[in-house]
């Protein structure tokens, strides 16, 4: 069996550290503010960043293109090794094509190679979610294929739970509730009054979505608002009785169209 590596792209939102300790390479997303380019998860810090947008400053994002998909991807495959890619949500960027177009043109001059390309339609710590289960099943020996079968067939149970800080309306106090639908795009499907009630309604969420799951790991990120992140990872501990949390601040691009004080839960269950 041929060797084969994971990648992912910074949409990922995992801790840099996290990622680097798993040797799994990262393909990462660019931004502008202010005409200065930046990189994600090695540009601007989360509190530089989000202060910025607190400033009125606005965060332009840009996804990858095929050759600088082919140029990540490439050296793997000259090493021998084939690639297994878990890409952002296609309903959120035309990376994940990008990288399809790159994996079709590596097959023609590489035949010998296995490049698979997984649209999650997932984002943020869903797609980190996805990830982290990928790792595991690797780990236990899985093949490629074994893994790539697991992602497509999965990748739906990963619910993403969000409320953002933004102002519907005139209603200062009322709060969006977000979920990734199962075309791996953001809808609106709830509002709630006031920051407390929408912090608890995400928790509530994944409560009822995981029945019948075994949630090994609860991943929730945030938007700057570590307080609020820590008070949903409480009521996850008391409520789904789970204590491997991750919390991570959400990384820039994504928190480029979130703007600061977004919260979400990830965890795996039955339906979006």
């Amino acid at each position: 069996m041929r060797e084969f590596v994971i990648t992912v792209n910074s949409t990922v939102d995992l801790p840099k550290e996290w990622l680097e300790e798993r040797h799994v390479p990262v393909l990462p997303l660019k931004y502008t503010i202010d005409g200065e380019n930046y990189t994600d998860m090695s540009g601007l810090t989360a509190k530089e960043f989000f202060q910025k947008l607190r400033e009125g400053h606005m965060s332009v994002t840009s996804q990858i293109n095929p050759e600088e998909a082919r140029e990540m991807l490439e050296p793997f495959v000259k090493e021998g090794k084939d690639v297994l890619h878990l890409g952002f949500s296609s309903e959120l960027s035309g990376t994940c094509n990008s990288m399809r177009i790159a994996a079709e043109e590596l097959a023609e001059d590489y035949p010998e190679a296995k490049i698979i390309v997984i649209d999650t339609l997932c984002a943020c710590l869903g797609e980190g979610l996805l990830l982290y289960y990928a790792l595991k099943l690797k780990e236990e020996g899985k093949t490629i294929d074994e893994i790539a079968k697991w992602a497509e067939e999965n990748r739906l149970h990963v619910c993403h739970n969000v409320t953002v800080a933004a102002v519907l309306g005139t209603l200062v106090q009322v709060k969006p509730i977000i979920h990734m639908d199962n075309n791996g795009k953001l809808q609106v499907i709830a509002k709630e009054r006031g920051r407390k009630k929408s912090l608890n309604k995400i928790v509530d969420m994944a409560v009822e979505q995981s029945k019948g799951w075994e949630n090994e790991i609860i991943m929730i990120t945030h938007g700057d608002c570590l307080k609020d992140a820590e008070y949903v990872a409480g009521r996850v501990r008391e409520k789904m009785g789970i204590e491997n949390i991750l919390i991570n601040n959400i990384g820039t691009v994504i928190g480029s169209h979130t703007g600061p004080g977004v919260v979400a839960v990830f965890c795996m269950g039955n339906e979006r």
